[in-house]
């Protein structure tokens, strides 16, 4: 159901092209049609100032020759006829700079008054219980779409588990782990995360807590140490290098030119794989409380991905983490599993429960697994 749906939507792919160039052209016809009138204003303007100062000096000429006026008031004629004019040419580009001003103003006027999507609360409100993080029936959707992306989501998760997410495309998997970092605030529910509300927290020190892998690996141009310190700007080699072994890189930056390898925009001179592990370790170098992994191994082959897995299952301080992914295979040994279907939680619990009890569950485990269980 859930790839019907995709292919549908790419099928419409001639139809958006043709829209899109229909809406191009009649953009780029008044896009000319504006610089063509304003590169004519200018070379216009003077030649109608030259034709007005012709008919000054043929009709002065006239009255100099009867004795109406003299040949220095003429000229003193010329001249402020001149100025005048120059003037009102300035005048013309100014009005033109104002608009073009003003209508930048705007913008800027409409990004700077824009509301955040998430606003610090005063309140004080927490929970009692002893779960690190906490969904108290959270529904969040994005204001484009008039359906939730999650409804209804609760579930609690005691500090140093491992929780794992998993199900279709589109049902809401980012967005539960998007709403533990705090990026949005929920419609309905709270979230808690060390028994505080996230909308309760400064947004520095939610940061400080939350260490996000995102879906897809970022990087900036620099160097390989400038972007591991976006985690951690007070890190020394020495952590950058642990993080680094911890997330699998270690050995293809040795290869290369160690912490000081450039790295080009969006880190075009990496594989998909190595972005990824890169963005893994600048996540680690953080040491964060709690460790959200988007979908962060989908360019790794399956043996790459459990080394990391296991090297961060055994980390010292012990972080609470929320594995998202596709895979089955990631989440095989959580503490937790959330199974979620069109943004609704369908089943939660440890792998074998689930097996039995989650019909959703069980189908993409067999549909990435034997019955016998191999791969």
């Amino acid at each position: 159901y859930n790839g019907t749906r995709v292919v549908r939507a790419f099928n419409k792919e001639n139809q958006e092209a043709k829209e899109f160039e229909a809406k191009n052209d009649a953009l780029t016809k008044i896009q000319i049609f504006a610089g063509r009138l304003s590169a004519l204003m200018n070379p216009l303007t003077y030649v109608i100032i030259n034709l007005g100062v012709i008919l000054l000096i043929k009709g002065g000429a006239i009255s100099v020759r009867d004795g109406d006026i003299t040949q220095g008031e003429l000229v003193a004629l010329y001249n402020y006829m001149s100025q005048i004019l120059v003037e009102l040419i300035k005048l013309a580009s100014l009005i033109i700079t104002l608009n073009k001003a003003a209508a930048s103003a705007s913008r800027v006027s409409g990004i700077l008054t824009m509301t955040p999507e998430q606003k610090n609360s005063n309140s004080d409100e927490c929970c009692d219980d002893e779960s690190f993080v906490k969904f108290d029936n959270v529904s969040f959707g994005y204001s484009s779409s008039g359906d939730y992306a999650i409804n209804g989501v609760s579930f609690s998760v005691r500090r140093g588990e491992t929780v794992g997410v998993i199900g279709g495309t589109g049902s809401g998997k980012s967005t539960l782990a998007n709403l533990i970092a705090g990026f949005y605030a929920p419609m309905e529910g709270g979230v808690y995360v060390n028994g505080k509300n996230t909308c309760s927290y400064e947004k520095k020190e939610l940061c400080d807590i939350v260490g996000v892998v995102p879906q897809k690996a970022q990087l900036f141009k620099g160097s390989i140490r400038d972007n591991l310190k976006w985690g951690n700007e007070k890190a020394s080699d020495e952590e950058i290098w642990c993080a680094l072994n911890i997330a699998e890189a270690k050995d293809f930056v040795k290869e290369k030119n160690g912490l000081d390898t450039d790295v080009s925009q969006n880190g075009n001179n990496f594989s998909g794989g190595q972005k990824q592990r890169l963005t893994v370790a600048r996540a680690l170098v953080k040491k964060p409380q709690i460790l959200i992994l988007d979908d962060s191994a989908s360019a790794l082959d399956y043996a790459t991905e459990a080394k990391i897995r296991s090297r961060i299952a055994n980390l010292d301080y012990s972080p609470t983490i929320f594995i998202v992914s596709q895979r089955t295979s990631s989440i095989l040994h959580a503490d937790t599993i959330i199974v979620l279907d069109d943004g609704n939680v369908v089943g939660l619990g440890k792998h074998d429960d689930l097996l039995k009890s989650c019909e959703i569950y069980k189908e993409i485990y067999l549909s990435q697994f034997s019955e016998g269980g191999e791969a």
